[in-house]
């Protein structure tokens, strides 16, 4: 490998992009760090050395220039951040290299379960998982009980989750787009949500961290470092079954004292930036894992430690 690399980070705008950028920029690695976002309306432009605005995965050009983009400037190693970019890529087979550069995602299957929200239960009750009880919304024409969980199939983030009381909620929300939604047993949180950080490397080596969080606006606004055997075994089992290779993010609740999975997310999380300042560096596994070296492992003992979600203010 040659002394230091140029990494381009796509989709860099939002909290998991910006996030990646701060730990790209310590890394001892790291050449040249180039971002790309669809807008200039966000920090990552204070963060990213080398930032700029590029197409959206939608336009006719976009695959084009970001080959273009990616050879005027030697890139070394891409990592897209966007779910929509991540299907994007999936979808056209590109996900080990791109031009010259190679490619930063989770593996295959880990993706295509992922994806789909239906496909991530039907894949829990196949290889005997616990998970909530999940329906396409299209074919219930009635709803015995609620509270439930109503989610976009194929979407991420908070945006499209909703939890329905009633049929005339449950109307509203779909009244759209009722194809692309599932309805999802309602799991109290009195036993708290977790939000836990997987990777497993190319040579089958598991490493875990868990997170008991709350949720602010959407994204894990406070968290802290736990020790649960049973949760632990269960995100070993998962990596296996779904033969990931990289980094993903695993959801659940607790349910009479049985973890149960509600997402899969088949990339890097909000919360990477906390894990990395615990030790839990799996940015940084990933890419030595790409690139043939051993892996570091800074992991210390860490439970009961706590993370708090802030905020920069940048002026321009």
């Amino acid at each position: 490998m040659k002394n230091g690399l140029n990494i381009l980070v796509t989709g860099c705008g939002g909290d998991i992009g910006q996030s990646l950028g701060k730990i790209l920029k310590k890394w001892a690695y790291t050449n040249n760090l180039f971002g790309i976002d669809i807008s200039d309306k966000n920090a990552a432009q204070f963060i990213y050395p080398n930032f700029s605005v590029g197409l959206r995965y939608t336009n006719s050009e976009y695959l084009h220039q970001l080959e273009t983009f990616i050879s005027y400037n030697d890139i070394d190693i891409v990592i897209p951040i966007a779910e929509p970019e991540l299907r994007y890529f999936s979808k056209q087979n590109i996900l080990n290299e791109i031009g010259n550069a190679k490619m930063i995602t989770a593996s295959t299957k880990a993706l295509e379960i992922g994806f789909d929200k239906y496909e991530t239960a039907e894949f829990l009750k196949t290889e005997g998982f616990p998970f909530p009880k999940t329906y396409l919304a299209k074919d219930l024409d009635t709803i015995e009980s609620f509270p439930v969980i109503l989610k976009s199939r194929t979407g991420s983030g908070s945006k499209d989750i909703h939890k329905i009381n009633n049929m005339e909620e449950f109307s509203f929300y779909t009244r759209q787009n009722i194809e692309d939604y599932v309805i999802q047993e309602f799991i109290p949180e009195k036993k708290g949500e977790y939000t836990c950080g997987l990777f497993r490397s190319s040579k089958g080596e598991i490493r875990s961290q868990i997170f008991k969080r709350e949720l602010l606006s959407g994204y894990s606004g406070y968290g802290e470092v736990v020790e649960n055997e049973i949760i632990t075994s269960l995100l070993e089992e998962l990596a296996v079954k779904l033969d990931l290779v990289g980094s993903i993010n695993i959801q659940l609740r607790l349910a009479n004292g049985v973890p149960k999975v509600f997402e899969i997310n088949p990339r890097f999380s909000s919360t990477v930036l906390f894990r990395h300042l615990f030790g839990f560096e799996d940015l940084i596994w990933s890419l030595e894992d790409k690139l043939g070296l051993e892996l570091s492992d800074n992991r210390q003992i860490v439970t009961g430690r706590k993370f708090y979600k802030g905020y920069e203010e940048h002026i321009k």
